[in-house]
């Protein structure tokens, strides 16, 4: 699957009913488009989500991890996107959770859900 396009399988044993996944970009410094790759990860995913009626959905920080992309920046992508995306209408979802790894991606997100209210 390319960087920034998103699949869904069932949730087969887990409590979810449904998996979306998603391949996030391999930071490369920002010079291969990895900002616009991100934000199409989290919105490749809240399009399946609104085509299979799913009212709730959590998101790691994606390719924050191995794959190097900048806390801070990531968080503020991830938070646009998902408000651009609810903003535009998805009728079932109710719910986005940001599962973060630790606390410091916790404050990067909730800063980003700060200001984000106030642009």
């Amino acid at each position: 699957m390319p960087d920034g396009e998103a699949r869904i399988t069932r949730g087969y044993r887990l409590r979810a009913r449904h998996v979306i996944h998603t391949v996030g970009p391999v930071w490369q410094h920002g010079n291969n488009d990895e900002d616009r790759l991100l934000a199409s990860c989290y919105l490749s995913s809240l399009r399946l989500a609104g085509q299979h009626a799913i009212s709730t959905i959590a998101f790691p920080a994606i390719s924050t991890g191995v794959y190097g992309f900048p806390a801070e920046r990531a968080a503020t992508i991830a938070v646009k996107a998902v408000r651009h995306a609810t903003e535009a209408g998805i009728p079932a979802l109710t719910r986005v959770v940001f599962c973060c790894f630790d606390r410091r991606a916790a404050d990067f997100h909730q800063a980003a859900l700060d200001r984000s209210g106030t642009e």
